[in-house]
């Protein structure tokens, strides 16, 4: 891992807010650089979502970036100070275990983006669960442009939207703005800025108010099926199902919903 460069000695590089409800903020908080991914804002990122995804107290968490953009992608300056093959493939590996921590966590990860998300900036928001960004944002994997085609971007894109969508975006290197990041399928929603705050929070707050332990199977089983041939898919969604239904909160929905009322999670 290389030095801190002198932004970077500033301020933290993550910063955490919890609201009480159950929803974790992240923000990234590199504005000086477009929040750029550096190794030690990596790092930031990757051990707080290791130490929520034990915390029983978070249901539901947004990543987002301080200053006029939500992310730029990985830190060239520090790509291109690396002078060893091992020292390269380490900081890629890096941002690949970061990319599959999100995708693995047993919480809704929900990108709020703002700005432009570029490159390993648009492969966190295609990694996430939810994306909701504002109209104005600006999405590209822009690498071709400078002779480094966008590989571990691919892997998340390609994962999000239709082939050609994804094709067209990491052949051309052109930025494509929120209401096409919509209609590819890349973002949930794009508001003006202005109601950005307020749509991101009444995704989580819906999704807080649901079952933890239900979430967090079915975000795993729709991860898992998606490897899968269509039969084989089916066997293991069945068999969730029925391990579901062997859970209390299953239990307790269910009557809820036949007695008329509102569940009371126990979250098992």
């Amino acid at each position: 891992m290389t030095e801190m460069s002198v932004d970077e000695q500033d301020d933290a590089l993550l910063l955490r807010q919890d609201r009480g409800n159950g929803i974790a903020h992240l923000t990234l908080n590199r504005p000086k650089a477009f929040n750029a991914l550096s190794s030690h804002l990596m790092t930031a990122l990757q051990d707080e979502l290791d130490t929520i995804a034990k915390d029983e107290a978070v249901r539901v968490v947004i990543i987002e970036g301080a200053g006029r953009g939500f992310c730029a992608g990985h830190d060239l300056r520090e790509v291109t100070s690396f002078e060893t093959v091992e020292a390269r493939r380490a900081l890629m590996a890096q941002c690949s275990q970061l990319m599959l921590s999100v995708v693995h966590s047993p919480k809704p990860v929900i990108a709020k983006v703002h700005g432009v998300a570029s490159a390993a900036g648009c492969q966190l928001v295609a990694s996430c669960d939810l994306a909701v960004a504002d109209n104005e944002t600006r999405f590209a994997t822009p690498g071709v442009n400078i002779g480094l085609f966008c590989s571990t971007p691919m892997v998340a894109l390609g994962r999000n939207v239709a082939r050609k969508h994804a094709m067209e975006m990491l052949l051309t290197g052109e930025a494509m703005d929120a209401p096409t990041a919509y209609r590819f399928g890349l973002i949930n929603r794009h508001v003006p800025n202005a109601a950005l705050d307020s749509t991101v929070m009444d995704f989580a707050e819906l999704i807080a108010r649901k079952s933890s332990y239900t979430l967090r199977v079915g975000k795993e089983a729709f991860y898992r099926q998606q490897d899968m041939d269509l039969e084989q898919a089916y066997v293991m969604a069945a068999e969730v199902m029925v391990q579901n239904m062997l859970a209390e909160d299953a239990h307790e929905g269910m009557t809820a919903f036949i007695e008329k009322r509102e569940p009371v999670w126990r979250d098992r």
